[in-house]
């Protein structure tokens, strides 16, 4: 910013002030664009820094957003003294009641869960009382059942005894007696 300063020749006004003798001079009703600005400023000043449309631009940017200078579909304008203040996206912030002298402000808390303490000892689990049914909850444990649940399972090959075979067994049919029917 300083060097900006330096460059510019001290016969020119500040920048400000050259933007808003454009505007004046330019005199449209929808206001004037970078460019129409840009070629007024060159046409009364004369001789400009080199860096003229990079300062035009800051000062026009810096301008728009401090409320000198209102930005509507591509043209700067001056605002309206009449207009109403324009308001922001979104809900308006709830008036602040003032606080009363001599309160002082504590910092505000950080979001999110705080930080677990590394010297903090471990703590133990505690016991949360029964629902009042006597059993716990969840899924109950696997019971093992005797010697054969120690015993690791035999090896997996056809069985030796007539046992039960795979798949479905087949249906039993009753003995067919016979009837004798006398005439």
């Amino acid at each position: 910013m300083a060097t900006e300063e330096v460059n510019k020749p001290s016969s020119l006004p500040p920048y400000p002030e050259m933007i808003m003798k454009a505007l004046e001079g330019l005199d449209e009703p929808n206001g004037s664009n970078k460019s129409a600005i840009s070629k007024y400023i060159e046409s009364t000043y004369g001789e400009l820094p080199e860096g003229h449309i990079t300062l035009l631009s800051h000062h026009l940017n810096k301008m728009k957003d401090s409320g000198e200078l209102v930005f509507l579909k591509n043209n700067y304008m001056k605002p309206d003294p009449d207009a109403p203040p324009k308001r922001g996206r979104g809900r308006p912030p709830k008036p602040k009641d003032p606080l009363p002298a001599g309160t002082v402000l504590s910092p505000p808390r950080p979001r999110g869960r705080p930080p677990k303490d590394p010297n903090a000892p471990p703590k133990s689990p505690k016991s949360k009382p029964s629902a009042g049914s006597g059993r716990p909850r969840g899924r109950p444990k696997k019971i093992q059942r005797g010697a054969a649940a120690a015993a690791p399972p035999p090896p997996l090959s056809p069985p030796t005894t007539p046992g039960r075979g795979r798949g479905r067994p087949p249906k039993v049919k009753p003995q067919l007696t016979e009837v004798s029917v006398e005439l």
